[in-house]
């Protein structure tokens, strides 16, 4: 299969959307409990601990960012280490990043508190932080609470999970999904955060999949890294990148499927319907961005090459004049087109015609007749679609983005700062 096809085959997959989240898979467990990281007095969850009763084959993608959050280091440490995952602890309210040797002992506190209550090795359990950079974790809080996670396990607490990982998001972001194959089926399911700092390679997001496939290490890997390409490679709101990304996959193969076994039809099941978890949590963290009032779809069509749809898709998406257009309701094709120009992509300007919706805005480069108004009437909407056909090959390629809103720059204008503040006033500095 064409690697860059994945979409046009996920049409010919039958896929069950149904509940549980990341405990939808059979052995999986999860719980929540509030450790006060952010702050002591508030009763919000943020500590989460995803467990798999028998042992797992896993993988994970981090952040590209050559500046990695503690966390990110210790599990590229683990995975390096062995597959054997077998849980997951996260927090929010902390990115317990740019904390130095610190940082690094308050992540193997918490793998570790973690693997003593369960009967585990330190390297078995993997760690995410999420929240304000450069403060150190108040790693007490959280080890103190430990126990108290481990034993309110359940096999429905994906819902408290994903709510504990949030962080400027406004609603969880949970999905999951049964697959029928030849005999039997499987089930993959997930969480994930994110809102702020997103951009293409990776965004500021925790994603934690569950499966109950059997499937060997390296066939998940390879379905893996397929996902993250179409999926959280292929969204923008704000053009930043993380240094908390994390999306870890775990595979416990308790489903009553068939092994899926290197080029089998199983293969082929099992990488699509990850890439649909993963696609419908990335757009779930697109609507979900700070702030936010548009989701837009950037379709290219007919490019050169694929390098050469990817720049003008990821260019238009992260474009700021363009992004503030979308929230002014405007259709400006000029700023669309402006920033294919200086893509860096190859293309002819007289061949390029540009869409709101299903209008045509621009013909060959040069407007069209099309009303205004309807037009207008497109990008109104809370989710629209912008085409892009360059009418030079057969290469495409979708980026999902947003808006850019005076909101959002108000609830970035001074998150530190306030954090700073808030900690001292509490006496915590």
């Amino acid at each position: 299969m064409d690697k860059h096809s994945a979409e046009k085959h996920d049409s010919r997959v039958s896929f069950k959307v149904i509940k549980g989240g990341v405990t939808a898979a059979n052995g999986f467990r999860a719980n929540a409990v509030s450790a006060g990281v952010k702050n002591p007095t508030a009763e919000r969850l943020d500590l989460m601990l995803i467990a798999s009763d028998t042992p797992c084959v896993s993988d994970g993608v981090f952040t590209t960012n050559s500046v990695k959050a503690a966390p990110v280091r210790l599990c590229q440490q683990n995975l390096k280490l062995g597959s054997d995952i077998r849980a997951i602890v996260a927090n929010s309210g902390n990115a317990n990043a740019c904390t130095g040797l610190t940082g690094i002992q308050h992540a193997k506190a918490m793998t570790k508190g973690v693997a003593e209550k369960l009967g585990l090795k330190m390297r078995q359990v993997m760690v995410g932080s999420t929240g304000i950079i450069g403060m150190v974790m108040p790693v007490e809080r959280i080890t103190s609470k430990i126990g108290l996670l481990v034993d309110g396990l359940v096999g429905d607490g994906s819902e408290k999970a994903a709510a504990a990982i949030m962080t400027s998001d406004t609603k969880p972001k949970t999905f999951a999904i049964e697959v029928p194959c030849s005999k039997g089926s499987f089930r993959i399911g997930g969480i994930a955060k994110g809102a702020g700092m997103i951009c293409p390679n990776m965004a500021t997001m925790l994603c934690f999949i569950t499966t109950d496939a059997k499937i060997s290490k390296s066939e998940l890997q390879k379905a893996l890294r397929h996902g993250v390409d179409h999926s959280f490679n292929r969204i923008t709101i704000d053009g930043d990148t993380s240094t908390n990304d994390t999306v870890i996959v775990l595979s416990n193969g308790q489903a009553d499927a068939p092994a899926i076994k290197r080029g089998s039809e199983e293969a082929h099941l099992f990488r699509c319907a990850l890439h649909k978890v993963m696609l419908e949590l990335a757009k779930m963290i697109v609507g979900d961005g700070e702030r936010v009032t548009k989701f837009v779809e950037i379709r290219v069509r007919n490019a050169r090459t694929h390098d050469d749809a990817r720049r003008v898709a990821e260019t238009v998406a992260k474009s700021t004049l363009v992004k503030c257009s979308w929230h002014g309701s405007d259709p400006n094709w000029g700023r669309v087109i402006h920033a294919v120009g200086y893509s860096g992509a190859r293309i002819r300007e007289e061949l390029v015609d540009i869409y709101f919706g299903g209008l045509i805005a621009a013909k060959g480069g040069l407007v069209t007749s099309t009303p205004m108004a309807e037009m207008e009437k497109v990008v109104r909407e809370p989710r629209f679609t912008v085409t892009i056909d360059l009418n030079l090959g057969t290469a495409n390629y979708e980026v999902y983005t947003s808006d850019l809103s005076e909101e959002y720059v108000d609830f970035n204008a001074s998150e530190y700062n306030a954090a700073v503040h808030s900690k001292r006033q509490k006496g915590l500095a």
